[in-house]
Formats: C-alpha cells, structure tokens, sequence
C-alpha cells in the first residue's frame, strides 16, 4: 500500500512557477509510476504527466509540454511537478497518482490504484 500527499500549490500571477511535489509513504515506491493530473471546477479529471518507475521515460500532455516537467527522487520517495510559465487555464486542483510497474502515461483514471488528496494551483491574469 501506498499513500500520497501532495504539496507546492497556491496563488501565482500568469508567466510565474510553481513546484509540486506528491512525497509516498510506503515501502517500495521506486516501483511505481507516477502521474499528475489535474480538475477545474465543472471538469473531468485530466492527464497533465507521468514518469515511470525508474525515471527514463516521461509523459505529458500537449498543452503543458515545454513548460512543465516531471521528476523523481527516489531516494526522497518524492515525484516533482515543476510548473513554468503558467497559464490561467492551468487554474486546476492537482493531483497524484500511483500505478505499480507503470510508465506514467496511461490517461485512465482506473489504471491508478493510489491517489493523494490534491493541492490547489491558482494562476492569476
């Protein structure tokens, strides 16, 4: 089993940056694919990013990408979202989630067996 809790949300003005981090608790997280997604008030839970297990491959849908980038510590049982050049649109809580031996870039909410609690990203115009 595993537990996440996401960290690294609030308030920024459009162009700023912002650093998620989803810390587990458990044992064997570098066993685990690790993906973000993110929820606005009135919509579906969208993929934002995932890594795999061991870090090589990453994922992230089109409207992020060039702007944020997913990462793993490991040793700190702690997956980043590093958030650049923020969007109003990006206005999202943010989530992660867990997938056993995956590579992070399954869209299917399903395919998760842990998921944290969520952090608010709030981007200002």
């Amino acid at each position: 089993q595993v537990q996440l809790v996401e960290s690294g949300g609030g308030l920024v003005q459009a162009g700023g940056s912002l650093r998620l981090s989803c810390t587990a608790s458990g044992r064997s997280f570098g066993v685990y694919a690790v993906t973000w997604f993110r929820q606005a008030p009135g919509q579906e839970r969208e993929f934002v990013g995932g890594i795999s297990w061991n870090g090589f491959n990453k994922y992230y849908t089109d409207s992020v990408k060039g702007r944020f980038t997913v990462s793993r510590d490991n040793a700190k049982n702690t997956v980043y979202l590093q958030m650049n050049s923020l969007k109003p649109e990006d206005t999202a809580v943010y989530f992660c989630a867990a997938r056993r031996d995956g590579s992070g870039d399954s869209i299917l909410l399903s395919d998760y067996a842990y998921w944290g609690q969520g952090t608010q990203v709030t981007v200002s115009s």
